[in-house]
């Protein structure tokens, strides 16, 4: 079974360079040094190359054969990042980590994000090394500082996590799991107000087995995630370092994974995070970040690394790295294991989706309908009383509005807003009056009209809706533009592209809960499809991806792990090209978590030079009644900022009217 466990071997990447010489080594390093200018190229191959414990003895053989310091000597020959990761590299890495947390606190303003990540990641022994380095080091006592330059419930669990007193025992108590569950739902969930006291004692001490099944039970309990429970109890930094500590708790190598990530995506680079993570797990854990780096997002780490750096600094990082893993295509055993386990909790977790937009209370549409009219009659126009009142109605009672419109006033509601408003709040106003069928049924034909196909809102369209939905869109779309948007869509796109789109267009997907037996045989013709030449790859993906039931597919996929020992979504990007990869990974995407495909949207449309509106408008619009209070907490997850904020910024830097803006941030329904 290539799922098997393989047993702890070493996973990181840096190993013990063989016929090891510490003089040669300190002779090459000081002659690289030596004259003018210096051999950069030399200075990183070598120290890349050597363990730290043998980077110590280089340390010692350069001070007793040339009476100096070697990390001095670097510190003097070498500038900027290349300096700060070569030098982090020679110094023992508790030694490393004392610094980093010296830095954090010292100075102006604390770095809690660096505390944060060191002291929830390192275990009992690691914690306890770290401690003596920095009283050995700085001659000071590492809890005294933190207590001096924290405060609360934050410094209060900083200092717990300072003791290094985790449990180790992996013999579990079920009455004890049972309880820590019950005690830490009756802190948060249940009173009024929180117990943090609790979530101390029991994050802080308890062991990481004890603790993962305590998770497990408290997603029984609770019917939510410890972690959103966690982000609705508590704030600030007290609720990061929460966080952090359950994502450790859950796996140390996901967490590193991500925040690696966190540190290169977007503009500019958090150079320190990625150096302080490259030195301090370059010989723990790295091949196991790399493979969750895979699973998670778009490029391999290697890659990442290599778009987002330059120069000696580059090769530096990947050679810590240590390979590319989208070259590679198959999982180590270990990650094939967590891949397999990734679907299975997909498939288990039941999400309570929630929208933004809830019914009004004490509905009366013929005011409304009186207040519009009043709201666009004489001169100007009252954008507040337009935004306030469609924002906040449902879109049912959004038509009983319309209908009451004419039949009071014997006016076409849509037609004096399109007269008396403009621009984009024009379009978000409309949209949001119409059906969501009508909406789609226009989102699907802007996508089509003029020169070029908006590609990608066709997918996020077809990939994402239900059959209801589908149907609905269809007739909506034969009413207003007379033509059938299936014929639409084969005049306007080609190839296997336009077959995906034909095929989910028909609005016919099985609708059933998994069924083990064929999902393992669509796995296996999936992994079949893949290695043989002769049969068309395309065609049979599109057969299985297009035609079963959600529930099914996150079984096939399971299960193509462990028939292939591959991840899907990576085949797709390997083996597949152009608009039919993009709608491929779209539908698998939506499968494994659909507010996390929208909240990755709804980023892409606001970074970079000016923001796509048209699909801020459509997934904010669209989503609004049936999961944005999920999208924005993907959102914040995965990038760091809350959606409420990522809005405010794009419109307050673009050309946008500030009533757009209020409208938008309506729509969002609050900071997170």
């Amino acid at each position: 079974n290539c799922v098997s466990a393989q047993g702890s071997k070493y996973r990181g990447t840096v190993v013990e360079f063989p016929d090891f010489n510490p003089s040669s080594d300190a002779e090459v390093l000081y002659n690289a040094m030596k004259g003018f200018g210096d051999d950069k190229e030399t200075i990183l191959e070598l120290i890349t190359s050597r363990s730290n414990a043998q980077r110590q003895e280089i340390c010692a053989a350069y001070k007793s054969q040339y009476g100096k310091d070697l990390i001095g000597d670097l510190k003097y020959e070498l500038t900027g990042k290349f300096e700060r990761l070569i030098v982090g590299l020679m110094r023992p890495t508790a030694y490393h980590d004392a610094k980093e947390i010296k830095d954090a606190i010292e100075g102006i303003g604390t770095d809690e994000k660096c505390l944060i990540e060191i002291l929830a990641s390192r275990n009992n022994k690691q914690i306890h090394d770290l401690v003596n380095a920095y009283k050995d080091a700085y001659g000071r006592d590492l809890e005294a500082d933190i207590v001096s330059d924290t405060s609360g419930h934050f410094k209060k669990m900083l200092v717990v996590l300072l003791q290094g007193t985790r449990e180790e025992d992996d013999v579990v108590s079920e009455d004890l799991v049972e309880q820590d569950a019950q005690d830490l739902f009756d802190a948060g969930e249940v009173q009024w107000g929180t117990d943090e006291a609790k979530f101390i004692t029991i994050l802080g001490n308890r062991s990481v087995t004890h603790l993962q099944m305590v998770f497990d039970k408290y997603e029984k309990i609770a019917n939510k995630e410890i972690e959103d429970s966690i982000r609705g109890e508590l704030s600030g930094d007290f609720e990061k370092l929460m966080l952090a500590v359950v994502q450790c708790i859950r796996s140390v190598p996901m967490y590193f994974a991500k925040r690696l990530f966190k540190a290169m995506k977007g503009l500019g680079t958090a150079d320190n995070t990625l150096i302080r993570i490259m030195v301090s797990r370059a010989e723990i854990d790295m091949l196991d970040i790399r493979e969750f780096f895979r699973l998670s997002y778009e490029k391999s780490l290697y890659n990442m690394i290599k778009d987002d750096t330059s120069g000696e600094y580059k090769r530096s990082l990947l050679k810590l790295c240590g390979g590319d893993d989208d070259l590679a295509g198959e999982f180590f055993p270990e990650a094939a294991q967590l891949a397999y386990k990734m679907w299975e909790v997909s498939s288990m977790t039941r999400v309570e989706l929630k929208g933004t937009v809830q019914p009004a209370a004490n509905f009366n549409p013929d005011s409304d309908a009186q207040a519009l009219r009043k709201a666009m009659k004489g001169f100007g126009t009252d954008e507040d009383t337009i935004i306030d009142i469609v924002t906040h109605r449902s879109n049912a009672q959004r038509q009983e509005i319309l209908q009451k419109y004419k039949s009071l006033l014997g006016r076409d509601l849509m037609a004096d807003l399109k007269s008396e408003l403009s621009g984009s709040l024009c379009r978000l106003i409309l949209g949001l009056m119409m059906t969501p069928a009508q909406f789609d049924a226009k989102m699907m034909r802007k996508a089509m009209e003029g020169a070029g196909t908006d590609e990608k809102a066709l997918i996020e369209i077809l990939t994402t809706r239900n059959n209801q939905e589908i149907l609905a869109m269809n007739e909506a779309y034969k009413e207003a533009y007379h033509k059938n948007l299936e014929d639409s869509i084969t005049s306007d796109t080609s190839g296997h592209f336009c077959r995906v789109l034909v095929s989910l267009v028909q609005g016919s997907r099985e609708e059933g809960p998994a069924d083990l037996a064929r999902a393992q045989e669509d796995a296996k013709e999936l992994g079949d499809a893949v290695n043989d030449e002769s049969t068309s790859m395309e065609t049979k993906f599109l057969s299985i991806l297009c035609t079963r039931s959600y529930p099914h597919l996150r079984k096939v996929f399971q299960e193509f792990v462990t028939c292939t020992n591959k991840d899907v979504e990576q085949v797709i990007r390997k083996e597949i090209s152009g608009d039919l990869k993009t709608a491929l990974i779209a539908i698998v995407r939506s499968i494994k978590n659909k507010p996390s495909y929208f909240a990755d949207r709804l980023y892409k449309s606001m970074k970079g030079l000016g923001t796509d509106d048209r699909t801020l408008i459509r997934v904010l619009i669209s989503r609004s009644e049936i999961d944005l209070f999920n999208i924005r907490r993907e959102y914040k997850e995965l990038h760091d900022v809350s959606l409420h904020e990522s809005i405010k910024v794009e419109a307050l830097c673009g050309d946008t009217s500030g009533d757009y803006r209020k409208a938008l941030l309506t729509l969002c329904g609050g900071e997170d």
